[in-house]
């Protein structure tokens, strides 16, 4: 069987803007006709909030506190984005379970999704802002990994730290965790400090940084704030960044070429 593309979303400090990557990935699945599942990680819970996921009858505090195979199925909750896409929401219990729980630990997840991703065409983890116990189940889980920096002074030093985990765990226990990129965020080309540090993050991870920059623009907190996907908010900024965020899903998920009917003419 094909394993399903089950991408990581990191990154090394709150307030990048990863949730917004991790929602943009999935309004542009979304719109392609994909089937999602949004994985939330994180114990804040925005990419939760952010798909209008409210009071879920079980989270993935209760999904890891069990963690038998497959036991992730019976928290999956609709979103009303669609209803080609799926969450397994967040909660504050997931704060207490960033720190290894005994053997086993960071297998957790891939336990607790155990037959479940082959209903999907991808799978995003949205992990907490740390390297702690949650980011380790989710890139155990994960077959890519996508750390997101935004261009500012820490941010060589928190990708190199991030790159640095996503190559321990695949040589130590995930050999499937193959891609790699780093996203930079939030970026405001216009700003010299801005265009230093992207020009900083390229020379140091050229074959790393992904050619795709996320520009900052009101669009994203206001279809955040009305709990839409950005491809439905109509401006020129959500086109603009809808674009965008079509054009890294194509990494991941890369289209099927239409087939061309001209040679029965």
């Amino acid at each position: 069987m094909t394993r399903v593309p089950t991408l990581a979303i990191l990154s090394m400090k709150g307030g990048v803007g990863k949730t917004t990557v991790t929602l943009g990935l999935a309004s542009a699945a979304l719109n392609r006709g994909l089937r999602v599942l949004v994985i939330d990680l994180d114990p804040q819970g925005n990419a939760t909030m952010g798909l209008s996921v409210e009071h879920p009858t079980f989270t993935m505090g209760d999904v890891l506190a069990d963690a038998r195979p497959g036991i992730a199925q019976q928290a999956i909750e609709d979103s009303p984005w669609g209803d080609r896409i799926h969450v397994l929401a967040a909660d504050r219990s997931l704060e207490h379970r960033n720190v290894p729980e005994g053997p086993n630990s960071v297998q957790r997840l891939r336990i607790a999704l155990a037959s479940l991703p082959s209903r999907y065409d991808i799978v995003l983890i949205d992990c907490p802002p740390s390297l702690g116990e949650m980011t380790r189940n989710a890139l155990h889980a994960a077959d890519g990994a996508l750390i997101v920096t935004e261009p500012a002074y820490f941010a060589l030093h928190g990708a190199e730290q991030a790159l640095e985990a996503v190559e321990t765990v695949q040589s130590a226990s995930n050999p499937a965790l193959r891609t790699t990129s780093i996203v930079i965020n939030k970026a405001r080309t216009t700003v010299a400090e801005h265009r230093f540090r992207i020009a900083e993050l390229t020379d140091a991870y050229a074959d790393r940084v992904n050619p795709v920059i996320i520009p900052e623009r009101q669009a994203i907190a206001q279809a955040e704030g009305a709990g839409v996907p950005i491809h439905h908010w109509d401006s020129p900024a959500g086109t603009e960044l809808s674009g965008l965020f079509d054009t890294l899903l194509n990494e991941y998920v890369p289209k099927k070429p239409s087939f061309n009917w001209g040679f029965m003419r």
